[in-house]
């Protein structure tokens, strides 16, 4: 059985970047509109569409949510700084802050802090349970500091394909 390519293994062409940017705008896109944009027939895209899945390039097919729509009225970034990052403390913040239904990103970074989060909360209340679990009960973590957004101006999941 022939191993599947790695998104970093796996080379995109100008029609393959085409349909991407077209499904990173609309997702429920008939292939046979994509198709004929990009000058290929329905089962070519379906295909390379098929392959870019298998290849991990499209990490996932998902909606993206209005949080207002739903009650989610706190939009946190956090700035968080570890007491040490030896591996298994880094390691460990990773997999609290990946598994904390909360935490919509996390990025760990460079420049005095240690990791960057992006947190969506119901409400005030609900947040200072997520901050005292994530941070303030948390013996690796030596201080975090949350700004709290006051509107949501782009929120795009979407990126420019090189």
């Amino acid at each position: 059985m022939p191993r599947k390519p790695r998104s970093d293994e796996f080379t995109l062409d100008r029609q393959d970047r085409a349909i991407l940017d077209i499904l990173q705008r609309d997702n429920k896109r008939p292939q046979r509109s994509i198709a004929d944009e990009v000058h290929l027939s329905a089962a070519a895209v379906q295909r390379r569409i098929a392959a870019m899945e298998d290849a991990g390039v499209i990490a996932a097919n998902v909606a993206r949510v209005d949080p207002d729509a739903v009650g989610v009225t706190i939009t946190s970034i956090v700035e968080v700084h570890l007491h040490n990052e030896n591996a298994a403390t880094v390691d460990r913040a990773k997999a609290l802050f990946r598994d904390a239904p909360e935490v919509q990103q996390c990025y760990y970074v460079t420049g005095g802090s240690s990791f960057v989060l992006v947190i969506l909360a119901a409400d005030m209340r609900v947040y200072q349970r997520v901050t005292r679990r994530l941070f303030a009960e948390n013996e690796s973590v030596k201080s975090y500091r949350s700004l709290i957004a006051l509107d949501r101006v782009k929120t795009e999941t979407g990126m420019v394909i090189p």
